[in-house]
């Protein structure tokens, strides 16, 4: 299987060379990875360049981009300007620049979709640094694939129609590859350090209204927005965090421009429905 990973990164001096230690000490290096400097203005760009000297299967692409006021769509777009040079892949995977991978994680990563054909996403769990004890993030469930280490088969990939531009593209990938019968698994035991944790710009006014704004954004009905918001709401014990949500997914309405088209919307439904209803069953 060839393995192409691309890492897009913006003043990412403090991890970047950490991370990249990572990659070329892997037991199963990827057959190419392309690292995108998006407008750094830090040493970012000289350590990703002495990396690109040493190891040909890593290159290094740069550009100037400019400032969206989509959350997640910079990201996303130059993880697209990566693909642009990448070689025919069997698996592709969109990293951050401030992970720090455990030596087997691409050999488990392979092992993991030979076994399984109709494996789509695949990836270990994010832990951060805690007094010396690496400790689980938890922000998502175990069960979800985060955005930062995550692998996509090829007909995953392109069945899903790639990554979308907006935040909340990391849980859109994942309802999508079900709903159209690719697998989605995370392995306990590949444990990945977050150099640098979740932090609390995700409780911030502005991201909480963007965050709202992008459950109609990404196809989500009333019901469902309601339940997502209530959802985090409560995990935070934050009547405000709740009102901040549906504003923006009320604002999002009144304008009625969706990110996706009207068969993703159905497919992001039946699986958010039918999640929802395996919940309540279980409970």
């Amino acid at each position: 299987m060839r393995i192409s990973i691309i890492i897009p990164f913006h003043n990412e001096a403090e991890h970047l060379d950490t991370c990249l230690k990572s990659f070329v000490s892997q037991s199963r290096q990827p057959d190419q990875l392309i690292l995108v400097n998006d407008s750094s203005t830090d040493d970012s760009e000289s350590i990703a360049k002495h990396y690109a000297d040493q190891y040909s299967f890593i290159s290094l692409l740069s550009q100037q981009s400019e400032p969206t006021k989509i959350p997640g769509e910079k990201i996303i777009r130059a993880f697209y300007y990566g693909m642009k040079s990448a070689a025919p892949f069997d698996l592709i995977g969109k990293f951050d620049a401030d992970v720090l991978l455990p030596s087997t994680y691409f050999e488990r990563c392979e092992l993991a979709f030979k076994s399984n054909p109709m494996l789509g996403i695949f990836g270990g769990l994010l832990h951060m640094d805690l007094n010396g004890t690496l400790t689980y993030e938890n922000i998502s469930n175990r069960q979800h694939v985060r955005g930062p280490i995550k692998l996509y088969s090829a007909a995953c990939f392109k069945a899903i129609n790639g990554l979308l531009p907006a935040l909340g593209w990391d849980s859109i990938d994942t309802l999508l590859a079900e709903a159209r019968g690719y697998g989605v698994q995370t392995d306990e035991t590949l444990v990945v350090e977050h150099l640098r944790p979740t932090n609390n710009d995700y409780l911030s006014t502005s991201y909480l209204v963007n965050r709202g704004a992008n459950f109609y954004h990404i196809g989500y009905d009333f019901v469902i927005s309601g339940l997502s918001a209530l959802k985090m709401a409560f995990k935070k014990k934050s009547l405000r965090m709740f009102l901040l949500l549906m504003r923006g997914y009320f604002s999002a309405l009144l304008k009625g421009k969706r990110l996706v088209d009207d068969q993703a919307r159905k497919d992001i439904l039946k699986m958010r429905y039918r999640k929802l209803f395996r919940a309540l069953r279980n409970s």
